[in-house]
């Protein structure tokens, strides 16, 4: 598995950083942390897909992002563990992660200060994404938005383990929305509804409707 936050780093500090890192597993809509835990340890995604959502004051659940392999969560912890989780993290559907406490790397960095280059990448891929998806809000209506985001998990998978509210979450759009381009989808034989989960039968035709 090869992480874009670990790339440009030395390959000594590559491999010293993966040994501090444990193997975690989880289970299908197992979490991961809750918001308001200890924020002490950064993840590197292995396989599977999470989500990372948020509690309302209505007491619902919105979910904000979702990561998934050669992705990272929790960075902000290697930085300040003073504050803690600010959002909830569920495996989707399974998956695995290299986990790295703050301690392990705080003791790493004091060896090696060059590992300390995996906070400034994780926080500028942290920000670049964000100012895309910033940009996409105010610029791309909401069908291209929706058939983005199926198009960009479709690849990673086929398989889309979310529900249509949580699919309206990611795209920042209504539920009413996200029906009804995905029926409108599954009319064209490019996606196919399934209980809980949406398949992708042509990621590169939803792709071609997203551009």
């Amino acid at each position: 598995m090869q992480w874009p936050i670990l790339e440009g780093i030395p390959e000594d500090d590559v491999r010293r950083i993966l040994q501090v890192a444990r193997r975690r597993t989880f289970g299908r809509r197992e979490v991961v942390f809750h918001r308001g835990d200890p924020a002490d340890t950064l993840h590197l995604v292995h396989s599977g897909r999470f989500a990372v959502s948020i509690g309302t004051v209505l007491g619902d659940t919105v979910m904000l992002s979702m990561v998934g392999p050669g992705e990272t969560f929790g960075e902000i912890a290697l930085l300040d563990d003073t504050e803690p989780r600010s959002a909830t993290v569920v495996a989707l559907d399974g998956g695995e992660t290299r986990a790295i406490h703050k301690l392990d790397f705080d003791a790493l960095r004091a060896q090696h200060p060059g590992v300390a280059d995996l906070l400034a990448r994780a926080l500028a891929l942290r920000v670049r994404r964000l100012s895309d998806l910033l940009v996409e809000a105010h610029h791309e209506p909401a069908d291209r938005r929706v058939l983005r985001r199926l198009a960009e998990l479709g690849e990673e998978g086929g398989v889309v383990p979310l529900t249509q509210e949580e699919l309206s979450n990611l795209a920042g759009t209504s539920r009413a929305t996200v029906n009804r381009v995905v029926r409108e989808a599954q009319s064209r034989g490019e996606l196919a509804l399934r209980r809980g989960s949406i398949e992708v039968v042509d990621a590169s035709a939803l792709s071609a409707r997203a551009t």
